[in-house]
């Protein structure tokens, strides 16, 4: 059994003195305790609001108190079991571990990463069906060496699903399946030359993709309507890679004249237009926005992919290909299909072609929806400075801050044991456009029942719009006592 002693009530005889601020006099008293054995290791601390009524503080300073100590190792924090004393016979020494630590090992208490599924909704009994239904129903060639093109069941699938939601047009010889969107970008660049343009806001490991295989990016201005496509003639480019649907991650369509004219860029100068279609499926205050491919099959490369649909652990993901690169594209893959498997792509076959997947997408369509509206809502009512945009679709909205206060809300986010996006690294460094203080706000990750409490901390890592040098957690006391810090922050 832990230790209960003194730390299961609130008096402690905590002795609050000395310089600084009463949070780093409420931490110096914490490590003196536990440093002195006063407080064991195991003993469980009391509740911020207890423990801020005894020594008369605020109940944001100790909940501040016990996540910096938690990060620095003293204190140990577990939803649902309270903070306590950390077993370890030495603490470590805070000028050792106030050091940042490495992204990958920092733990997420709450998760607001964007691009990301809800990994609790995955469809485990539907899917568990379209397995046994796909293996049972597989020819035998099916379990031999695999073609790289894909297996022919989920090419057919995918061809009449694509066309009847997305509006594209295509055949199952013009698709290639690969693991995802990363892998399928990696295969069309080694098929490409010439430098390529792209959003000068967007996800900087696709840029990387590109440069490693020695292409050059140039960023398209983003405005209201989308990428400027007037900029393309004179960018020397040879092919743009576009989220036409929903602009990743500002938010907001492609506008229908600059749809038309990357069209007529790309039919003029015989480039290619790369779709990204990341989340396609997901629109909430408007009718689907189609694929730009629909318009000329032969100029668009069509990207798509289940990684928020579904999963990005199923590595399943396609390209809808012009009929002159589909040679290339499968040259780069190899002749044996070595990336994605046999059996998740004859049950993903299956899932489509029985209405299983459609079902989960108008399921998810709804979850995701009121996620967004209660987003949407809490920030209004807590922090309604706060512009919020790129909600009509998709699976993450964008936080505006003010001016040179996004590094503080990450450090604060940090702190709290959120994991959120800053703006800053989704703009190219070559971009003329001037850089955005904001947050990438994911709500799709976390699941349902943990959803509040996840909004609950990034409303506290928030500025304030009269100090936009503090956030609400050191001004405003917020009802529940806020997470202690497990995590990590983009």
């Amino acid at each position: 059994m832990p230790a209960e002693g003194p730390g299961a009530g609130t008096d402690l005889h905590l002795e609050l003195t000395g310089e600084g601020s009463r949070r780093d006099q409420l931490m110096r008293a914490l490590r003196e305790a536990i440093r002195s054995g006063r407080l064991a290791p195991g003993t469980r601390l009391p509740p911020y609001r207890s423990l801020a009524l005894d020594i008369g503080v605020a109940r944001n300073t100790v909940a501040r108190a016990y996540a910096e100590l938690v990060e620095e190792g003293w204190l140990t924090a577990r939803q649902g079991s309270g903070t306590r004393v950390a077993q370890r016979a030495t603490p470590l020494e805070p000028d050792r571990v106030r050091r940042p630590l490495p992204r990958t090992r920092r733990r997420v208490l709450h998760d607001l990463a964007p691009s990301s599924p809800d990994a609790a909704a995955f469809p485990r009994a539907a899917w568990l069906t379209s397995v046994r239904r796909a293996v049972a129903a597989a020819p035998t060639d099916a379990f031999g060496v695999l073609d790289s093109h894909g297996r022919p069941e989920l090419r057919r699938a995918l061809a009449e699903y694509l066309a009847r939601t997305r509006g594209v047009r295509t055949e199952p010889d013009r698709i290639v399946i690969c693991s995802g969107f990363a892998h399928g970008l990696r295969l069309l660049a080694k098929a490409l030359d010439g430098p390529i343009a792209v959003e000068a806001y967007g996800l900087d490991f696709h840029r990387g993709i590109l440069h490693e295989a020695g292409l050059r990016t140039v960023p398209l201005t983003i405005d209201s309507h989308g990428a400027r496509i007037d900029e393309l003639p004179a960018s020397g480019a040879k092919a743009a890679l576009l989220t036409p649907a929903h602009q990743y991650p500002t938010g907001g369509p492609l506008h229908p004249e600059r749809r038309a004219a990357v069209i007529d860029w790309a039919r003029s100068t015989r480039g290619l237009l790369l779709e990204d279609d990341y989340d396609g499926e997901f629109r909430y205050d408007r009718q689907p926005v189609g694929a730009v491919q629909g318009l000329d099959p032969e100029r668009v490369v069509y990207l798509g992919s289940a990684s928020k649909s579904l999963s990005p652990g199923l590595r399943l993901g396609w390209l809808v290909l012009p009929k002159a690169i589909v040679g290339d594209v499968l040259a780069a893959k190899g002749i044996r299909e070595m990336s994605t498997g046999v059996v998740g792509q004859l049950t993903l076959a299956d899932f489509i072609a029985r209405g299983a997947y459609d079902r989960h997408l108008r399921r998810m369509r709804q979850s995701y929806r009121r996620r967004r509206d209660l987003l949407v809502n809490t920030l209004a009512k807590r922090a309604p400075h706060i512009r919020v945009s790129g909600i009509a679709a998709g699976l993450h909205a964008v936080l505006e801050l003010p001016e040179n206060t996004e590094e503080a809300t990450l450090r604060a986010a940090r702190r709290l044991g959120l994991a959120l996006d800053g703006l800053h690294p989704y703009r190219h460094p070559d971009s003329a456009m001037p850089a955005r203080d904001g947050l990438v706000i994911g709500y799709g990750t976390p699941p349902d029942h943990a959803f509040t409490a996840a909004l609950d901390a990034l409303c506290l890592a928030l500025p304030e719009a009269s100090a936009p040098g503090k956030t609400s957690a050191e001004r405003h006391p917020v009802s529940g006592d806020p997470p202690p810090f497990r995590g990590r922050v983009a």
